[in-house]
């Protein structure tokens, strides 16, 4: 202020002061640190990324049970100078999902009309992760694609869903729950192009996801618990094997015990025998075969 005032009305230091009011000796002031402030605003520093919920008094108070010189107004000096700043809490974002998409109200009616997607986890025998995605069809129970790798993306899961469109043809939908992988933005803007409608379960409700949650259960319980995997290549080659047994050997309680790939032949078999139903959303495949109903 006696600067300002010094420079605008061109009058001397003694007689600014004296206008303000201020002591002569606070404008040649020059504050001295101590010799231990630069070593407290490293420890200061360090508590601080140790515990970033913490505000500057209870950081205070760790360094004084430190034995170190730190009174409140102090540290309150030196966590203003370095810019320090409780990061506001954020509001957790409410996932995608809603109970209305649960397998239990919007039942797979026909084959390829709803796949449904999941992850599991397992080890190798030295201890690596690995990550399986499966992916089963919910009409006809099928395993259309069991993968396995140290990591799964978004990306490699948008290539699995590529080949299997082309070999298979397009889902009318596809039942998730909230996880990162499937509620990626590239994967909402991919399946939209391609016209398939994603339905994701509501948020902690895996039950909702039930023909996944029950496959791998199986999964877990046939393969997984009874396996040792030596290598990735291992686990591929033994999961590739597994999904051919249970497509094609493995009598599947709530087909009839039919194993999935001759049940979904059967669907093939009775669509060409009734050409009238073809332009149908509903193939009464149900009462043709057997009750279809939610068991594994």
């Amino acid at each position: 202020m006696v600067v300002t005032l010094r420079q605008e009305f061109t009058v001397s230091e003694r007689r600014a002061c004296r206008v303000l009011d201020q002591p002569r000796t606070s404008q040649r002031y020059q504050s001295q640190p101590r010799d231990d402030e630069a070593a407290l605003v490293e420890r200061m520093l360090r508590l601080v990324r140790e515990r970033p919920r913490f505000g500057y008094r209870r950081i205070a108070w760790l360094l004084r049970r430190e034995s170190w010189r730190a009174s409140d107004t102090r540290i309150y000096r030196l966590w203003r100078r370095e810019g320090l700043k409780v990061p506001r809490k954020k509001r957790k974002k409410r996932r995608l999902g809603t109970t209305a998409n649960g397998c239990h109200r919007r039942r797979a009616k026909f084959k390829n009309h709803v796949w449904a997607w999941d992850f599991a986890f397992d080890r190798t025998a030295s201890g690596s992760t690995l990550k399986w995605l499966s992916i089963v069809d919910e009409y006809t129970r099928e395993c259309l694609a069991l993968k396995v790798d140290r990591s799964i993306t978004s990306e490699d899961v948008i290539d699995t869903l590529a080949e299997l469109f082309a070999m298979r043809g397009v889902p009318k939908c596809i039942r998730s729950d909230n996880g990162p992988e499937f509620i990626a933005r590239a994967i909402q803007r991919w399946l939209a192009q391609v016209e398939v409608q994603t339905l994701y379960v509501e948020p902690g409700s895996p039950w909702e996801n039930g023909y996944a949650e029950s496959f791998h259960s199986r999964l877990r319980d046939e393969f997984l618990a009874t396996e040792e995997f030596e290598s990735l290549a291992a686990a591929r080659r033994l999961a590739q094997e597994w999904r051919d047994d249970y497509n094609h050997h493995r009598p599947h309680s709530s087909l009839g015990y039919v194993a999935p790939a001759e049940y979904a032949a059967r669907c093939c078999s009775s669509v060409r025998a009734a050409p009238s139903l073809q332009n149908s959303s509903e193939v009464p495949l149900t009462q043709t075969f057997i009750t279809h109903g939610t068991e594994i």
